[in-house]
């Protein structure tokens, strides 16, 4: 009988709570990617989605615990500490941004400065961060439908291919079909928009 997914990450996390490191990096290099993907379109900052994504693994290691599978797959639950953290991280960000006061001020009237965060990001990334952002929205509009909306939900919300069988209401090959079929679209539309 085959394991399936959900399987193998339930194991993982069980080996996780019991300390096992090797089951951690499974699990990081099972799901990396779609943790990195989701924090990136949060946060617009490769060098804030890098530390987001460190940190939600060193999450997944300290809380593998409270992992519930009646709430959901695997999948999803480490979805809803991502998306939160980078949340999070995002808030933390727009508050250091927001006030710093002035303590100098005699006259007892509060001055609000206005401090820039501070990025690592050149200009040149930011560009190129953008276009390629925007090459993908692109590539992804341009998908029908039935495809683009199982790849999102996929991708962004972390929806096994079971899960959005059941959610969609469509047979498992037809929307493993439809993400494979949309996923060649996207790859040769982003090829033929790079050459």
């Amino acid at each position: 009988m085959e394991t399936t997914t959900l399987e193998i990450d339930q194991g993982l996390l069980l080996r996780i709570a019991g300390r096992d490191e090797a089951a951690l990096a499974e699990f990081y290099d099972r799901h990396s990617q779609l943790v990195y993907s989701l924090v990136m379109r949060i946060l617009r900052s490769p060098s804030d989605a890098e530390e987001a994504l460190l940190e939600t693994f060193e999450r997944v290691w300290s809380r593998s615990d409270t992992y519930q599978a009646v709430l959901g797959s695997p999948t999803a639950w480490l979805v809803r500490i991502a998306r939160n953290h980078a949340i999070d991280r995002l808030r933390a960000r727009r508050a250091q941004a927001n006030v710093a006061v002035d303590p100098a001020d005699a006259a007892g009237a509060v001055r609000v400065h206005l401090t820039e965060h501070v990025t690592r990001d050149t200009p040149e990334t930011v560009l190129e961060n953008k276009t390629t952002a925007g090459a993908v929205r692109t590539a992804l509009a341009s998908l029908p439908p039935a495809q683009r909306e199982l790849i999102e939900a996929a991708f962004f919300e972390g929806y096994t291919h079971t899960e959005l069988a059941t959610r969609f209401g469509v047979p498992l090959g037809t929307v493993k079909t439809r993400i494979r079929t949309g996923m060649s679209a996207l790859r040769n539309r982003l090829v033929q928009e790079v050459i």
